[in-house]
């Protein structure tokens, strides 16, 4: 439930039950943002984890059901090993670092994405943060890392073959409903809004199957720039649209 002595001053004219309950963001721009000032992009991943901070703590202060931040793909493995070495230990340093703040409000902190290769340190880190807030009960806060939606999808029809394979589901029983009980974000509402920084226009393999009926909002600012007077807007712009989920009606954004 949100917040009922929080209200910013864009959203002061926007109903609370408009309001996503579930953001998804892509955070691009980090690298974009440190090349711009003739700085290393390690200097760009320093700062957005600074914007992870304020717009998670400014979720929270909402009354946002779940963030959801996609900070590092399966296909990010890619990149210059310095660059994934200081990204990991960034991780690790982020969770040691936000600990306190993510117990003093409440959250609830849960991961998407296979565990492989990250590093034992950072997975440490991972599983102490998620025993320490597993009874909070403010805002899940999930990390997207080594995550990458197809993959995801591709272990959930792996799962549930072995179940029929071993008689313990009926393929002819298998509904979307299943298939959704054996992802990752099992348990998790799917997203209402996904926004998306630096003017990028695609989903990278993100939630494909959450995101089924999620209203996008993109925005050219960079990451590291992005601010809660972004959040606003965005939750603004979600709140003016007709949601119609396939049909003629108008439900609520509940």
């Amino acid at each position: 439930m949100a917040n009922a002595l929080y209200i910013p001053e864009l959203l002061a004219d926007v109903p609370r039950d408009a309001w996503p309950r579930h953001v998804a963001i892509i955070m691009d721009g980090n690298g974009r943002w440190a090349g711009a000032r003739g700085l290393p992009r390690i200097e760009g991943h320093r700062r957005g984890a600074d914007a992870v901070r304020h717009v998670t703590e400014e979720c929270s202060r909402l009354g946002l059901a779940q963030l959801t931040l996609f900070a590092f793909s399966s296909e990010n493995w890619r990149r210059p090993p310095d660059e994934i070495a200081f990204l990991m230990d960034l991780y690790r340093r982020y969770l040691v670092k936000e600990r306190p703040t993510i117990m003093k409000n409440s959250l609830r902190f849960r991961t998407l994405g296979r565990r492989d290769g990250i590093p034992a340190g950072a997975l440490a880190e991972v599983d102490r943060t998620i025993a320490a807030s597993a009874a909070n009960t403010g805002m899940t806060l999930c990390l997207a890392v080594n995550y990458g939606s197809r993959r995801e999808i591709a272990d959930a029809a792996r799962r549930l073959a072995e179940r029929a394979r071993d008689g313990r589901l009926d393929p002819a029983a298998i509904t979307e409903e299943t298939l959704a009980s054996a992802l990752d974000t099992a348990g998790m509402p799917d997203p209402d809004l996904l926004i998306r920084t630096a003017g990028e226009m695609r989903l990278s393999n993100f939630l494909l199957w959450q995101m089924s009926y999620a209203e996008i909002w993109v925005t050219e600012t960079l990451w590291p720039d992005i601010t809660e007077q972004h959040l606003h807007e965005a939750i603004r712009d979600f709140a003016r649209r007709e949601r119609r989920f396939g049909g003629l009606g108008a439900p609520t954004n509940k």
